[in-house]
């Protein structure tokens, strides 16, 4: 049978949901975990994908280990954190075509595209859905210029070195690209400030507009109530006149 995991590469530990599931076969844990820490251990902080094909009767198994996802692979070759939440907005990083090519490499083995530079295009699309930008621009944008030739010899060589010049070029860009970025989000923050303080002073505006008609119509009945007593006085006296 085959039991599939998702593991914290070089350092899968007893849990619940591992033991649910090697529990019931009578499988050696501690065996299963040492084996699969040392197949994952290239991939320490990213999570893999881990298949165990195990022989119910023997209690023998084999390990299978799969690349990480491609967004884990990126952010730990450009030492990212996280991913952004809006792509769109904002970037959280500068890849070069090399970091690029390098991850295809990684990936490729496990990919369904057949052709090195469609997997190349498929990493790119990732890079784009987490926020990163490729040799200072917009993957998806990247991915056009690439069906029209750009970065031809770098794909088909493979070249997965970044040089050091290179990098301190993409690095000092994105610099720029943040720092443009975080005075866009303090300019937002201050203009959604202004239009909270505008409408709760426009709401304060509203209460008090409202209150002011209706201590004058409580301040006004006392008043409406003893002169309408005393203009029914008359009525009742002509009554009485009638009578007579």
């Amino acid at each position: 049978m085959n039991i599939k995991l998702l593991i914290d590469g070089g350092d899968m530990k007893p849990g619940p949901a591992i033991a649910q599931q090697l529990g019931p076969i009578g499988i050696n844990m501690g065996k299963v975990i040492s084996n699969v820490n040392t197949a994952t251990k290239d991939f320490k902080g990213m999570k893999v994908p881990v298949e165990l094909d195990v022989n119910e009767k023997t209690k023998d198994f084999t390990v299978k280990t799969f690349s990480p996802p491609t967004s884990e692979l990126l952010k730990k070759d450009l030492n990212l954190e996280k991913g952004s939440a809006e792509h769109n907005k904002i970037k959280v990083g500068n890849a070069s075509i090399e970091d690029v090519i390098k991850i295809t490499k990684i990936k490729y083995p496990d990919m369904l595209q057949k052709e090195f530079k469609s997997a190349v295009k498929s990493i790119l699309g990732t890079c784009a859905s987490i926020g990163i930008l490729v040799e200072n621009q917009e993957p998806n944008k990247l991915i056009k210029e690439i069906d029209k030739g750009k970065f031809e010899k770098e794909i088909k060589e493979q070249a997965a070195e970044t040089s050091p010049e290179k990098r301190k070029k993409l690095d000092a860009s994105f610099t720029q690209v943040k720092k443009t970025q975080e005075e866009l989000i303090a300019k937002e923050q201050a203009e959604a400030e202004e239009a909270e303080k505008a409408k709760e002073e426009e709401a304060a505006k509203a209460a008090e507009a409202e209150g002011k008609p209706a201590e004058e119509a409580e301040e006004a009945k006392p008043e409406e109530a003893e002169e309408g007593e005393s203009k029914a006085e008359p009525a009742e006296e002509k009554k009485e006149e009638v009578k007579k």
